[in-house]
């Protein structure tokens, strides 16, 4: 234990929200999710730059010394027992009310429920919150040297929760499913202490235990109940501009003290989220989804409640799910190509390859889409030929900006922006929108919304190029629909 050290180094800030709504036994579990106010494209791309640098360093620390719990996949979800095929619903609220580029979903957790705001990011391992616990306070020893004072707004409250319990830090959800956990443990009735760095000198630091959250079951008996042995961290001390107005963060990483991976594992082994654009007002919501999504099963997207029967197949165009253990606790999907206009483009296999240094992650987490260099070289000189009859302009740090607005009449031009594809194993291809690519990035202005990764490494498909598409996580088949969609209820 003495060798079990912090290697993590965070860089990006967990910006978050939460509530609770819900559905019962074949119905499935609803968490809206609500975009968040405008901001400013410049600073997101900035921003997107420290959340690569996290995935970056956490793929590293996988590959260097995944605790063993993370490789045995002890609790990859038990969709195919008696619990799953009585999967249960828990609809969420939504908010949004910062100028960060995340989705939100709000969250009820304890006894009696308190509510926070949790970013719902598929790049994340641990739920955390804001904690506060009481002055007097000495139920963890390595914990005293932290403040224990909170920042404005929510605070979750251990000491006022009947279920709050604390994880021993000689446990082995605190040993082998931590990575970032601290070494120090001076006896086994310590509780789990962990210590979150970024680069942007936030920091979060606090305890681990286990916790139950309220949802709110669906169907002609609607009633609340609990969905019991959440893994929580209990953030007591954080500071810097990262944490001004989060929360925390609700994990749906492929991992086995994930979120996703608890709730999953009653819900049908899947889960589903689907994302408004990425400019839409605060009342404009979609939803995240533990168990069947009628939606990706229904003749048409506008009729949600409708069930899924047996014969009516998918909607949703489907490729494998790798869930490759080097990729925890991202989701890893096998991208074959790019295509512009129709057009395959000249980028090395390798890029796509994991065997190969490469690989793609699809992350909610993440904004801007990040490409490797070899294939963000060949996206934007595709891209860019297409659109070399419209002035460019500059606007740190995209490389291609345009003047979108004509000089005659002060409207938008009208320029068929090229359709990009994105295609997956399986014939499985992603067709975003043009917004979702050259997007607004100032008034007047659209840039192609990409950015330039390392090479060798991984790239991101960002909830950008996700938006207005449904996206089910079929956890259990290891496999990933996706489909086109109006994210509404």
């Amino acid at each position: 234990m003495a060798g079990r050290r912090l290697i993590l180094l965070l860089v990006v800030a967990f910006l978050a929200g939460a509530s609770a709504s819900g559905g019962r036994a074949s119905k499935s579990a609803q968490f809206d999710l609500l975009r968040l106010a405008s901001y400013s494209f410049p600073e997101l791309a900035r921003s997107n730059r420290y959340r690569l640098a996290t995935i970056i360093a956490r793929l590293r620390l996988t590959a260097d010394g995944a605790p063993a719990a993370e490789r045995r996949r002890t609790r990859e979800t038990a969709a195919g027992s008696a619990a799953a095929a009585a999967a249960f619903a828990m609809p969420l609220g939504s908010g949004a009310y910062t100028g960060i580029g995340q989705y939100f979903a709000r969250f009820r957790v304890g006894t009696p429920a308190q509510a926070f705001l949790l970013v719902a990011d598929t790049g994340s391992d641990l739920t955390w919150v804001k904690c506060r616990r009481p002055a007097s306070s000495n139920s963890s020893s390595s914990h005293s040297r932290y403040s224990s004072s909170s920042a404005a707004g929510r605070a979750f409250r251990p000491e006022k929760s009947r279920t709050w319990a604390p994880i021993s830090c000689a446990s082995d959800t605190c040993i082998k499913s931590l990575p970032f956990s601290l070494a120090t443990c001076p006896t086994p009735g310590t509780a789990c202490a962990y210590d979150y760095r970024y680069k942007d000198g936030s920091a979060a630091r606090g305890t681990v235990g286990t916790e139950s959250a309220t949802i709110a079951l669906s169907g002609p008996k609607a009633r609340k109940t609990k969905l019991k042995g959440l893994v929580l961290g209990c953030s007591s001390s954080y500071s810097g501009p990262s944490f001004a107005a989060s929360d925390g963060v609700l994990s749906l990483g492929y991992s086995d003290i994930s979120f996703a991976s608890h709730a999953a594992s009653r819900f049908g082994g899947r889960f589903s989220y689907c994302l408004v654009d990425h400019l839409s007002p605060r009342n404009a919501t979609s939803y995240l989804t533990f168990g069947p999504n009628p939606a990706v099963y229904s003749t048409s997207s506008s009729s949600p409640s409708s069930c899924p029967t047996a014969r009516a197949p998918p909607r949703a165009r489907e490729t494998p799910l790798v869930l490759d253990t080097r990729m925890r606790p991202f989701y890893d999907v096998s991208v074959k190509a790019i295509s512009v206009a129709g057009e395959f483009l000249k980028i090395p296999r390798t890029v796509w390859d994991v065997e190969t240094g490469g690989g793609v992650i699809l992350d909610s987490g993440t904004s801007l889409t990040v490409l490797a260099k070899p294939a963000y070289r060949a996206v934007v000189a595709a891209l860019s030929k297409k659109l070399v009859g419209i002035p460019r302009v500059i606007l740190d740090p995209f490389e291609y900006c345009y003047n979108w607005t004509s000089p005659t009449t002060g409207e938008d031009i009208d320029v068929d922006v090229p359709k990009l594809a994105v295609h997956f194993a399986g014939k499985a291809r992603l067709e975003p929108p043009g917004k979702s690519y050259v997007i607004d990035a100032a008034p007047g202005v659209k840039c192609i919304g990409v950015q330039e990764g390392p090479w060798p490494g991984v790239s991101v498909i960002g909830n950008i190029l996700q938006q207005e598409h449904l996206w089910e996580f079929d956890l259990k088949n290891r496999r990933l629909r996706f489909q086109r969609s109006r994210c509404t209820h």
